[in-house]
């Protein structure tokens, strides 16, 4: 019987001790689809997932599990056909992404830009800015990355109050969330992108909003309305922090740019140095309990 075959986006050696019984050949659609593509059992699409990776999924005939190395997986969801098993990136990404979130919100609040902008001028001029500690802080989406983001938070004597779409111990419900926002000083947003999400940030989120608050958002661009943002910006009411936008990426005439009191990042919040060996130990896991025939970890059902 011919053993079941793997399409990596990066060399099996990265694995470590590889899981037997497999076979492995490192692909990458957008540049080249092999003729094995009709055999495969087990994909694990390339980080960045474009529309080569869309197109190739639905010629894989023998295909049983598709995982992706994303937290999200709208951008691929769409294309995975019924009776194949989807499973997210879950894990990988919370350390980077906690990281990136706490870096914008400290940045933008103690006002890193001016002092960077200031240094390419050498100019010396220094400021009273506001703190992290003290404020009160909603993490609204209270998955993994987002409990990743409230232990980082917590040592910076904070008040973090995590949000979920249902309330538990300790976690308020999204249903709460137009009375929280008049009293949050910074809304972080971690939520994943569904029907349920996108647009979730309107304007009438946005008027919620306490004066002077910060938005930051580490979540997916769509869960924002860009035009709402803007105005937002512009009128002077809150600030933001965005490492996702929509669209991306901008086009250099686009509004955002040059909308006041706001920093943006280029959608980098799992591309550091934690991230591929926390996705290699993810893939060499689930390869194992593939090979093993055992239930997978993070298998997206229903909605997420």
């Amino acid at each position: 019987m011919t053993e079941p075959l793997v399409w990596l986006p990066f060399d099996p050696a990265e694995l470590g001790e590889v899981p037997s019984g497999l076979r492995y050949e490192v692909v990458d659609p957008r540049d080249h689809v092999p003729d094995s593509v009709e055999e495969v059992a087990f994909y694990v699409t390339p980080y960045n997932v474009g529309s080569a990776v869309g197109d190739v999924i639905p010629r894989m005939r023998s295909l049983q599990v598709v995982q992706t190395l994303s937290a999200g997986v709208d951008n691929v969801r769409g294309t995975v056909p019924e009776g194949v098993t989807l499973c997210n990136g879950k894990g990988i990404h919370d350390t980077s992404t906690a990281e990136l979130a706490l870096l914008l919100t400290l940045a933008a609040l103690r006002d890193l830009p001016r002092f960077v902008r200031q240094q390419e001028r050498r100019e010396w001029r220094g400021g009273f800015e506001e703190s992290l500690a003290d404020k009160r802080v909603l993490i609204l989406g209270y998955g993994s990355v987002g409990s990743a983001i409230e232990a980082r938070l917590l040592p910076f004597e904070c008040e973090v109050v995590p949000i979920a779409r249902r309330a538990r111990d300790g976690v308020r419900g999204i249903d709460e969330l137009p009375d929280l926002l008049p009293d949050a000083d910074v809304v972080v947003v971690i939520v994943p992108l569904t029907d349920a999400t996108r647009g979730l940030v309107d304007a009438a989120f946005l008027d919620r909003m306490k004066e002077g608050a910060l938005l930051v958002n580490v979540a997916r661009g769509a869960v924002v309305v860009t035009d709402d943002l803007v105005a937002a910006l512009e009128g002077g009411r809150i600030r933001a922090a965005l490492d996702v936008t929509d669209p991306e990426p901008l086009a250099a005439d686009h509004p955002l740019w040059a909308a006041p009191h706001l920093l943006i990042s280029p959608h980098v919040g799992g591309a550091s140095s934690a991230m591929w060996p926390r996705a290699y130990r993810l893939v060499r896991k689930q390869l194992e309990r593939f090979a093993a025939r055992e239930p997978l970890a993070n298998v997206m059902s229903g909605e997420y």
